[in-house]
C-alpha cells in the first residue's frame, strides 16, 4: 500500500520537519538576541557617557574640550564602519562582529581606569574603533537572516533597543554617580558583551566563499585627517592661533579633496560610490541618517550639562531628561516600522524630521528657571523623531539593494550617520565655545565648578547667577545649530519616491 503521507511513516516524516523548523526557528531568535545585546552595548554607552559627563568633568576637569570624548568616538567608529561592512561582505558577518565586540569591551574597560581627560579621549578612540564593527554588522546580520517583509518589525525591535539603552542608560548612570563611581559606568557592558559574542559564535551558521579583498586603508586614514582637523579647528577656534587654525583647516580641505581623487581610482573604496549612482533611496536615506543623528547628538551630548551646569540639578535629573528622548524613541519605533508599512517611507520620515524640528525649537526657548520638566518635553519629542527616522530610513535602504551589496550599503548609511553624530557633537560644541569666550572668556576656566553641587554650593550667589547666564546661553545657541540641521532633515525625507513602502519595495536576494 502507497504511502499518501497519511501512514506512520508520513506522520513521522512530517513531524521530523517540523522539528527542523523549530530548531531553525529557535536558532534565529537566539541570534536577534545576540545581536540586540550587540546593539544594546554601544547605544548605551553614548546615553549612559551623555548623563556621566558631568560628574566626569567635576573631576578631571576639561569642560572646554569634553565634547572631544563624543567626537573622537563617533568620528572613529564612523571612519572604521566602511571597513568592517566590506569584510563581512567578504569573509562573513560573524568574524567582524566578535572582533570588533572584543576591541570595543577593551577600549571601555580602559575608559574606566581614565586618569586625565586627554587619556579618557584616546581609550574613547579605541572604543569607536571596535562599536564601527557593531551596530552596523549586528544590522546587516538581521538584513540577512529575515525577509523585506519581516525587516520592518525587526529593525523597529533593533530601533527601540537605542529608545531602552536610553531609558535604562541615564537612569543606571545617575545611580552609579550617586552611589558608586563615574568609571563603573564604563564597565557595565562587559558581560553583556561576552554574552552576545558567545550566542552569536554558537547559533550564527554561514556558508562565505572567501577570496582575495583589498581593503582601503589609505581612504580611511585621510577620512581620519580630514574629519579630525577640520572638528578640531572648529571646537577649539577660539584657543588656536591663527597659525594654528589656517594650519588645520587647510590640512583637512587638502586630505578631502585627495580622498576624493583617490575613491575614485582605487578598485575598492572604502565607500562604494556605485551606490550613490542611480540609488535614490540609498542617498535619501544616508543623508537623512547624517543629519538626524548630527540633531540627536548635538541635543543630548549637551542637555545633561544644562541641566546640572545651567539649572543646578542633579545627575539624576540629567538622567531623567535624557531619559524621556529614550522612552518616545523606543514607542516610535515600533509605532514607525507599522506606519511606513501602511503608508509610506516619505510620510514617516517627514513627521520624523518634523518632530526633530519642534523639539530643538523648544530647548532653544528654553531658560533656566523653567526647570527640568519642559526640557523634558523637548526631549520627548525628538526621540518621537529620532525612533521614525532611524527606522524608516534603514530599512528603505537595505530593501533596495541585493544581499551582496546589503553590508556595504548598512555601513555606508551608518558611516553618514555617525559623521553626522560626531559633526554635531563638534559642531554644538564648536558654538558653546564660541558663545562662552564672546559673552566671558574668563567663565571657560569657571564653569567645571558648576557641575559640582558641593563646590556649588560654596560659590557667591552673583558668582553662580554669572556663569548659569553663560552656560545658558552658550548651549542655546548649540540648540539653535541643531534645529537648522534638524529642518535639513525634513525637507531631506521629501526626497523619497511618494507611495513607496516595503511590501512594494520586495526584491529577490
Amino acid at each position: 500500500m502507497p504511502d499518501d503521507g497519511t501512514s506512520g511513516g508520513g506522520a513521522t516524516n512530517g513531524a521530523t520537519i517540523g522539528a527542523a523548523v523549530k530548531v531553525a526557528n529557535a536558532k534565529r531568535r537566539l541570534v536577534l538576541a545576540g545581536c540586540l545585546m550587540a546593539t544594546f552595548m554601544p547605544a548605551v554607552e553614548s546615553s549612559i557617557v551623555a548623563t556621566t559627563l558631568p560628574s566626569i568633568v567635576a573631576d578631571l576637569g576639561g569642560f572646554n574640550v569634553f565634547s572631544w570624548v563624543f567626537t573622537i568616538y563617533l568620528l572613529t567608529q564612523a571612519v572604521s564602519i566602511p571597513i568592517y561592512g566590506r569584510l563581512a561582505d567578504q569573509y562573513g558577518r560573524k568574524p567582524v562582529i566578535i572582533v570588533g565586540t572584543i576591541m570595543f569591551l577593551s577600549g571601555s574597560v580602559l575608559c574606566g581606569m581614565a586618569w586625565d581627560m586627554p587619556s579618557l579621549i584616546c581609550f574613547r578612540a579605541l572604543e569607536g574603533i571596535g562599536a564601527g564593527a557593531i551596530q552596523p554588522i549586528a544590522a546587516t546580520i538581521l538584513g540577512d537572516i529575515y525577509s523585506p517583509t519581516e525587516r520592518g518589525k525587526i529593525q523597529g525591535l533593533v530601533s527601540s533597543v537605542f529608545g531602552v539603552s536610553a531609558v535604562l542608560g541615564p537612569s543606571l548612570g545617575a545611580f552609579l554617580i550617586q552611589y558608586v563611581s563615574w568609571r563603573v559606568v564604563f564597565w557595565v557592558n562587559v558581560p553583556i558583551g561576552i554574552a552576545a559574542m558567545i550566542i552569536l559564535a554558537v547559533c550564527l551558521k554561514e556558508s562565505v566563499q572567501h577570496r582575495s579583498h583589498r581593503i582601503d586603508w589609505i581612504g580611511s586614514l585621510l577620512l581620519l585627517l580630514a574629519c579630525g582637523a577640520l572638528m578640531l579647528a572648529m571646537v577649539q577656534a577660539g584657543r588656536l592661533t591663527g597659525t594654528e587654525l589656517v594650519v588645520l583647516v587647510v590640512t583637512g580641505v587638502v586630505a578631502l579633496g585627495v580622498l576624493f581623487l583617490h575613491e575614485r581610482s582605487t578598485p575598492e573604496p572604502m565607500l562604494p560610490l556605485e551606490l550613490w549612482r542611480g540609488n535614490r533611496i540609498v542617498v535619501v536615506g544616508s543623508l537623512g541618517n547624517c543629519f538626524s543623528g548630527a540633531v540627536m547628538m548635538g541635543i543630548s551630548a549637551f542637555l545633561p550639562a544644562y541641566v546640572q551646569g545651567a539649572m543646578g540639578q542633579t545627575a539624576i535629573a540629567g538622567g531623567l531628561v535624557l531619559g524621556a528622548m529614550s522612552i518616545s524613541w523606543a514607542i516610535a519605533s515600533i509605532v514607525g516600522a507599522r506606519l511606513m508599512g501602511r503608508t509610506s517611507y516619505r510620510l514617516t520620515a517627514a513627521l520624523g524630521g518634523l518632530c526633530l524640528f519642534l523639539g530643538s525649537l523648544m530647548l532653544v526657548l528654553l531658560h533656566p528657571s523653567d526647570g527640568p520638566l519642559w526640557a523634558s518635553v523637548g526631549s520627548f519629542v525628538i526621540g518621537i523623531g529620532m525612533g521614525f527616522c532611524s527606522t524608516v530610513y534603514i530599512v528603505s535602504i537595505q530593501a533596495s539593494v541585493p544581499w551582496r551589496q546589503r553590508g556595504a550599503a548598512t555601513s555606508s548609511s551608518m558611516f553618514l550617520r555617525f559623521v553626522g553624530q560626531a559633526s554635531g557633537a563638534a559642531g554644538c560644541g564648536a558654538v558653546m565655545n564660541a558663545t562662552m569666550l564672546r559673552i566671558d572668556p574668563s567663565a571657560v576656566r569657571e564653569v567645571d565648578r558648576m557641575l559640582d553641587l558641593t563646590v556649588r554650593a560654596g560659590m557667591d550667589v552673583a558668582e553662580v547667577a554669572r556663569l548659569t547666564d553663560v552656560i545658558a546661553r552658550s548651549l542655546q545657541n548649540a540648540y539653535l545649530l541643531a534645529a537648522v540641521l534638524a529642518l535639513v532633515t525634513l525637507v531631506l525625507a521629501f526626497g523619497l519616491p511618494s507611495g513607496l513602502n516595503p511590501r512594494q519595495q520586495i526584491k529577490p536576494d
